[in-house]
């Protein structure tokens, strides 16, 4: 896979926190609602999971944004 340059990794992790972020937490929280309510500590340990799992397949993209841009890109 090319490697993106920093500053469209930085727009994409906005992008992924500001829009993708909310609508996978109104997902999440809606197919939760649609079972019965398990008990508190396992409904507890899917929203911790949920919580995490997100963030792993979107992992390139939020690596190195915190860092200032290299000399290269700017």
């Amino acid at each position: 896979m090319a490697e993106l340059r920093h500053s469209t990794r930085r727009r994409l992790a906005l992008l992924v926190l500001i829009v993708g972020l909310p609508v996978y937490i109104v997902i999440a929280s809606t197919i939760m609602t649609m079972f019965e309510r398990p008990p508190i500590l396992v409904e507890l340990l899917i929203y911790v999971a949920l919580g995490v799992l997100w963030a792993f397949p979107l992992k390139f993209v939020f690596k190195g944004v915190g860092r200032e841009a290299p000399p290269d890109e700017e």
